[in-house]
């Protein structure tokens, strides 16, 4: 994968964490930039943490399914990507707190990696460097979700929506991107 594919798998990947990130900032009376750091620390070493340990899982049994191992990746994207995209439209308010606590981290934290544990496992097909593609992905979603409290806090959960639903599309469009290199019907 090319740096500019990783980049944008690691901006797509981060949209859950941007979107929780979103509702934390509103749930702020003032911005706290300690809080908005925690809250990125935490959803980016989760989504570098779960493709990493994927990765691993997917190279155990890589080598029984080498064959269709495009198809595989466009599968599992596919049904992330249509994942998030279910959720855009899903407009139940979400109840979150300013909090920071352990507790209630550790479960967003893990709840919006699931998706990044199965990229995880599709990085076991391709030709992946695992610690820099591990690292991007973390440092984007850092970064991503501390920008994501402040919007939070000053513009609402206007953007939630939007940015689950654009993830889920980048996701299935890298899915087809394999897909159809595969194939033999584009080359890059």
């Amino acid at each position: 994968m090319s740096i500019i594919s990783i980049f944008v798998l690691a901006v797509a990947l981060s949209m859950d964490a941007f979107a929780v990130s979103v509702c934390k900032g509103l749930a702020m009376r003032r911005f706290e930039a300690v809080k908005a750091v925690i809250i990125g620390a935490w959803f980016g070493f989760f989504q570098a943490a779960m493709p990493a340990i994927g990765y691993f899982l997917g190279t155990t049994f890589v080598d029984k399914i080498r064959a269709i191992d495009n198809w595989v990746v466009f599968v599992l994207l596919s049904i992330i990507g249509g994942s998030m995209i279910k959720e855009s439209f899903d407009h139940d308010d979400e109840n979150a707190t300013a909090t920071v606590g352990f507790m209630e981290m550790l479960m967003l934290a893990i709840s919006t990696s699931i998706d990044a544990l199965a990229v995880g496992v599709t990085f076991s097909f391709l030709k992946v460097n695992i610690p820099s593609t591990v690292t991007m992905i973390g440092f984007t979603t850092f970064i991503i979700s501390t920008i994501g409290v402040k919007i939070g806090n000053i513009f609402g959960t206007r953007y939630k929506s939007r940015a689950e639903l654009t993830g889920g599309i980048i996701l299935i469009l890298i899915g087809l991107r394999f897909l159809l290199s595969d194939l033999g019907i584009i080359n890059f």
